[in-house]
């Protein structure tokens, strides 16, 4: 995604600068832009919709999703923001998403 975003460390870095992330109003207004309602989608509904999709669908572990969406995860003893990064796995995580994203843009 580099070429894409640049050298912000964020994949949707605002248009006022890479050193902050897109806002929840930006993305709000592309999907309005794009004539999508309130009432079908919102910016943090593709959160939960992939959230879903992960878990239910592609039977990713709950604990990589939820570090992937930046989600306080708790350990074994309830400690919220447990260390671990699961870094290799969220990679995989990753392609998962990207390949089923792809088939379903192959399918319509």
């Amino acid at each position: 995604m580099q070429p894409l975003t640049g050298r912000s460390a964020y994949l949707f870095p605002s248009p006022r600068g890479i050193k902050k992330p897109m806002s929840d109003n930006t993305i709000l207004g592309a999907l309005r832009r794009l004539g999508i309602p309130k009432e079908e989608m919102t910016g943090h509904g593709f959160r939960a919709m992939a959230r879903t999709v992960l878990d239910e669908v592609l039977h990713i572990r709950p604990d990589y999703i939820e570090h992937q969406l930046a989600h306080a995860v708790r350990d074994p003893n309830g400690r919220a923001y447990n260390r671990t990064a699961h870094l290799v796995e969220r990679k995989k995580m990753m392609q998962k998403w990207a390949d089923y994203l792809d088939k379903l843009r192959q399918e319509k």
